[in-house]
């Protein structure tokens, strides 16, 4: 078999075993192969404080639902997929839903696009145009919960306080400089095992010291996703040692982090839940005829609308989405260096950081820190003060001569504008060509499919625009394909709320 089906190399995934005490949640990942052989290992998040009863069947089914999120990255792979917890009709549907989106993206973005992580004959598989892409069937057993009734209960929230998806990245820090003038902070950053904590490190220190509502669950999500991929015999032994801006098979990941969030949402009465991200994460695509959302969907408003659905649907009465929709990755960063630095200079963009003295510091050599080195000379600031060295500085601008950066087309020509103005890079016919002024990158963007102001509450529009519009040039919106500079007035700021009544969570 050579067609998608060929990927289904297990017969069953268990997701069982579920543990719940009150500052720990364990699950155990049990692969059976095709000869009947059985291998385990445990996901676990814990907590520096008390967040669960196991004799409470709401904690129990929240627990349920975290250890099940790592699974939902390989739908492709096993016939069968059984998750061992405690779990309602919309838990069932929210998985499956997932799943399935999850699964044609993975299929489309790791298996239709380029990956040198996979090996012959899996990095050519033929085009299949599928009703269903998912090749698992879900099966939902609580046979160690039928004690523990689930019942659905409205719960009371607090309007102005925000649980923050915390990293060191400037989305996260530039969100949480804006509710700390504006609501009650809740930075919550999952410790994830591995160096993606490299980048956290500066900023949770700091929030630490600063910060009374920080809170830092961990979790093993990273040595989960790694022993699977091991696991997978279309996958290269020595994948971890190749060097990629991308995973080599997991896409929903996102989700991992965001419900470690949850348990501490859900205790603090918070009505909010903020992921930091900015205009251009909202894609859709089409790869003939196989939708799907560029592999960003869980950065994406379609997430995030999903979610609060889901949330309405479990009565947690939680929205979740980014106050940073309508602004570029340029305007995120100026509104955060120039109106927050005691913030940014905590910053650590990088995919390589690295530790000395005890703090972290960018590589200075990969494409995210040419990026961030550019767009802060651009705005006229000092890449020193979050850790760039001189030399990092001057190599870091050759580099944007000659590499690029991975932006949108009219973000990076409007970045290469600024350079090119100020005379901070090469001024020839091929950096001439690159810089091109769009002046939409400075503005605050709304359309109806990125940036809808429908996206956010209305109680936090107002505070968010009027420090917004200090940063930007206009406010713009698209119209036939073209930006118009406008005015908000008071019945764009109270346009209603996006619809919560749907019980879709369906992304097609």
């Amino acid at each position: 078999m050579t067609g998608i089906r060929s990927l289904v190399v297990f017969p069953k995934l268990l997701v069982h075993e579920l543990t719940v005490e009150p500052r720990r949640v364990k699950a155990t990942y049990t692969i059976v192969k095709k000869d009947g052989e059985e291998i385990s290992n445990h996901l676990i998040y814990s907590y520096n404080a008390p967040y669960f009863d196991r004799k409470n069947a709401e904690d129990v089914n929240l627990a349920s639902l975290m250890v099940a999120q790592v699974a939902l990255n390989y739908g492709l792979f096993f016939e069968e997929i059984v998750f061992d917890g405690l779990f309602d009709e919309a838990d069932r549907r929210f998985l499956t839903d997932m799943m399935e989106n999850t699964s044609r993206e993975i299929l489309v973005m790791k298996f239709y696009g380029k990956n040198e992580f996979l090996l012959p004959p899996y990095d050519k598989l033929p085009l299949e145009n599928l009703s269903r892409y998912t090749a698992a069937s879900l099966i939902f057993k609580g046979d160690s919960f039928k004690g523990l009734p689930l019942r659905r209960r409205a719960r009371e929230s607090k309007e102005d306080e925000y649980v923050i998806l915390s990293s060191g990245g400037k989305d996260s820090l530039l969100t949480y400089g804006l509710i700390r003038e504006i609501g009650v902070p809740h930075p919550v950053f999952i410790n994830e095992s591995g160096r993606h904590w490299f980048t956290a490190v500066n900023a949770y220190d700091f929030y630490q010291e600063n910060e009374p509502n920080t809170a830092k669950p961990w979790c093993n999500s990273d040595r989960i996703f790694n022993w699977m991929v091991r696991q997978m015999p279309f996958i290269k032994e020595n994948f971890q040692n190749i060097r990629a801006d991308i995973y080599p098979i997991r896409l929903w990941t996102v989700a991992v982090f965001l419900f470690g969030t949850l348990p501490v949402a859900l205790r603090r009465n918070a009505g909010n839940i903020l992921i930091g991200n900015e205009y251009d994460t909202t894609v859709k695509g089409n790869h003939h005829g196989i939708s799907h959302y560029n592999g960003l969907y869980d950065q994406s408003k379609y997430f995030d609308n999903a979610l609060t659905r889901f949330y309405a649907k479990k009565g947690w009465n939680i929205r979740q989405y980014s106050v940073l929709r309508s602004l570029s990755e340029l305007l995120i960063l100026k509104i955060l260096v120039k109106r927050y630095p005691e913030l940014q200079a905590h910053q650590v963009s990088c995919h390589a950081a690295h530790e000395k003295d005890g703090r972290m510091l960018p590589c200075g050599n990969c494409e995210k820190c040419r990026r961030i080195i550019g767009m802060l000379k651009a705005l006229d600031e000092d890449p020193r003060r979050c850790g760039y060295t001189d030399e990092q500085i001057r190599k870091g601008l050759l580099a944007l001569e000659k590499q690029g950066v991975k932006q949108l087309g009219s973000d990076a020509a409007h970045l290469y504008f600024l350079l090119h103005s100020k005379g901070l890079i090469t001024d020839n016919e091929h950096t001439r060509k690159l810089a091109r002024e769009h002046r939409e990158i400075v503005s605050l963007r709304f359309d109806r499919e990125r940036s809808s102001l429908q996206d956010i509450p209305v109680h936090i529009r107002k505070p968010l625009l009027e420090i917004y519009q200090k940063y930007s040039e206009d406010c713009v919106r698209l119209h036939d394909r073209k930006w118009h500079t406008f005015t908000p007035d008071k019945d764009f700021l109270n346009q209603p709320y996006f619809l919560m009544k749907s019980d879709e969570y369906k992304t097609t």
